[in-house]
Formats: C-alpha cells, structure tokens, sequence
C-alpha cells in the first residue's frame, strides 16, 4: 500500500523541509490546521499554521476560497524576546471586506507542539462575527472582541503536524465528537538486536501493534475509538531503509471505515520525503459533498532523529 497527497493553495505557507538531513538544530516543527467556515457570505477556508524551530515560532492565518485560487493572510512572530506580541491584533482584506485576527498568549502553555495546548485564544473576525475562534479562552475572546458567534461554527476537516524525535510521536485530534480531543502516540523500536516493532495508540491506550515492522512498513488498520471507527494508515519505510532525517513516516487518521472513503489507490512512493509540508491531502477529504461538518483527515510525518 502506498499514499499520495495533492497540492492546494492553502499550504503555500506550510514550511519546506529540505531533503538534506534534519538535526535537533534545523527542525522546524509545523502544525497545519485547515476550517471550513462563512467569511462575508461565502464558505472559505482558513489555514492556521503553527511553526517553530529554535530561532523562530511563529502564526500565519490565511484565508483561502475553497477552489484556492484566492490567498489572503497575516502572519505573527511568537518569538520568546517579541514580549509586545503575545496579545495583539491584526487586520488585512478579503475581497476588500476588513477581517480582524486577534490573539492572546500571555498564559498560554506550550507542550513540545508549536501550538498551544492550552490557556490562549486566536479569534477571526469578519463583519462583527467570530468566524473562527482557536484555543479555551473563548470567553475572553467574545469580551476582546466585541462581537458574536458565527450563525455557523467553523469546522476542522484537516490537520497536518511535522514531528521530530527518536522513538515517539505524539499529536492530538479530534474525531466524531468535535468538542473531545484525543491523544495520539506513535511508539517504535527500530535499532538494537530485537526485530523492529511499532505501536500506536489512542487516549493511552494501544490500538495497533505492528510486528516484524521491516516487512509491515505499509499498511492499515480500522480502531474503534469510543465505539466509532477511524482508519490507520501507516508509511514507515524511510524509518527502517534511509539515514535519520533524510526521510519521514507518514501516519493518517481518518474516520469511518474502508467502505465509506476513497483511500484507495492513493501513492506515497517508499523514499520519498520531499512533498511532506507542500500538499494538503486534498484527495483525503471534501469540502463540497454536502454534509456538515466536513471530513476530518489527520496527517502525521514523524521525523527520526539520531
């Protein structure tokens, strides 16, 4: 089985990860979060890119027409020494409409992810409406910002994180119910005398294990997750066959089953680790089948380090 992503115009200000070798020094870790949501009476996406490495931690908010040919953005600059922009607020045009980014991160908590886990807040603002509010200090954002809910509440229906570490991954999501957050860890053992072995599990608990991983690099497997079934796909063959930080494993985290998606038939070449931050997965997901909310898709590349 292999896997491949498509490229749309909302993750041109993903950041390119060079196929030289990746070290603790150059890694730049990304998470790359796409809405559905209502921006002055049309449906737009809006891409909140996270990213850190050990000079620069930064937000860029883009909006984008759903077909991608519109691209609309600002960016903030989180760096420790920028003190002034930790609560702040932005404004820039869509179509020539005004649209407000505020945020605050005064007490924001930082895991080993770019985003924030918790204690913080990222409002967009467009004609009085929070069209998309990021973070737990909802509350606060309302009073900052003056303005009211969105009739129709933006929606997650795509995320994409770039990991870096020697033996564990681990991200978030959420799956059937949008208000719960799941913890996600990818765990393995490739060196030493034992035959390689992975592990993945879900809230703590381990949901697939794979065995004689140098012969089970690709694969897939339906979990339940509170009773529901989300599918796993897995790429690991840079982990086992290429040099540390030359290449990544590629992890996808869908719900439902087999059946009722169109996973099939998608490529991700073994050696290939060049396309990881320059596509958005689009054939993972739709934006126009109708339903609300729109499929979610969670893409993980896990980068070994030395």
């Amino acid at each position: 089985m292999s896997f491949r992503s498509h490229s749309t115009g909302s993750s041109q200000f993903a950041e390119k990860i060079t196929d030289d070798p990746v070290t603790y020094k150059t890694a730049q870790s990304t998470v790359t979060c796409i809405y559905q949501t209502h921006i002055s009476g049309f449906w737009r996406n809006v891409t909140v890119l996270w990213s850190k490495n050990l000079m620069n931690h930064s937000l860029t908010v883009m909006v984008t027409s759903v077909e991608g040919d519109m691209n609309y953005c600002c960016k903030v600059d989180l760096k420790p020494w920028h003190f002034w922009n930790k609560k702040g607020y932005k404004s820039f045009e869509v179509e020539g409409n005004p649209v407000e980014v505020y945020w605050d991160f005064r007490s924001a908590k930082f895991t080993s992810s770019p985003e924030p886990s918790s204690d913080f807040y990222v409002a967009l603002v467009a004609e009085e409406e929070v069209v998309l509010l990021v973070g737990d200090y909802k509350k606060k954002a309302f009073k900052r910002t003056k303005s009211r809910p969105a009739l129709v509440e933006a929606a997650l229906f795509y995320k994409k994180e770039n990991v870096f570490g020697k033996k564990s991954f681990a991200t978030r999501a959420k799956f059937y119910d949008r208000k719960k957050e799941h913890e996600i860890n990818v765990e393995s053992s490739i060196s030493g005398t034992k035959e390689p072995e992975m592990w993945i599990s879900i809230d703590g608990i381990v949901l697939v294990q794979v065995k004689n991983l140098q012969w089970k690099f690709r694969g897939n497997q339906t979990v339940l997750v509170d009773k529901q079934p989300v599918q796993v796909f897995w790429d690991v063959y840079d982990w086992l066959f290429s040099a540390p930080g030359t290449g990544h494993g590629l992890f996808i985290f869908k719900p439902g089953t087999a059946e009722d998606s169109d996973m099939e038939g998608s490529g991700h070449g073994g050696g290939g680790g060049g396309e990881s931050d320059t596509s958005t997965g689009s054939r993972y997901h739709s934006t126009k089948s109708g339903s609300w909310p729109p499929e979610f898709c969670l893409f993980l590349y896990a980068w070994k380090l030395e």
